[in-house]
């Protein structure tokens, strides 16, 4: 991110943070508004639009301003280091990056960005949450192509779609 819109966000949060944060030390859940308004404000920064937050999910209410960070060009990481707690966030709309899901997977020229042998994060999306596991790559693999992976015993494989350097998606 170039210094502008790093400057430009830590502004922003500053204010949002004065502003948004309720003072309810009685309340037991994370306010997931002031979460929606926070990774609103990153994803603007970055071209895109966040998804909010799914409502039925009941975390502790985080006792500092909870972190939004990008993880990749797609989602946003909302992060309670204190008590523990990430979720991940979609971004929708429009990216600087190319898409690769168009590009047929065997033309890329490119080097595998994960080995066989290689621990690798596979996300499971919907449109309203994400869930993501740890996984072992069974083959070398190239962004979009898609890998065979093993789950933590030899019994259970899967197949998942390379998006990045360990990282993999479970597609429907």
């Amino acid at each position: 991110m170039s210094h502008a819109i790093t400057a430009r966000l830590a502004a922003g949060l500053v204010a949002c943070a004065a502003t948004a944060i309720p003072a309810h030390a009685d309340q037991a859940t994370e306010d997931w508004q002031t979460i929606d308004v926070l990774t609103a404000m990153v994803a603007s920064a970055l071209g895109r639009t966040a998804t909010p937050v799914d409502r039925r999910i009941k975390l502790a209410r985080c006792p500092e301003q909870a972190s939004v960070t990008a993880i990749d060009a797609n989602a946003l990481a909302v992060r309670c280091a204190s008590l523990g707690w990430r979720l991940r966030v979609p971004m929708t709309g429009p990216t600087t990056a190319t898409s690769t899901a168009s590009a047929s997977p065997r033309t890329a020229s490119s080097a595998p960005v994960i080995r066989r042998g290689d621990n690798v994060r596979v996300t499971i999306e919907a449109e309203s949450f994400s869930v993501s596991y740890a996984a072992v790559a069974a083959e070398d693999g190239r962004v979009g192509e898609t890998i065979a992976l093993r789950g933590n015993d030899a019994k259970s494989s899967l197949s998942a779609r390379v998006i990045g350097p360990g990282r993999a998606r479970l597609d429907d």
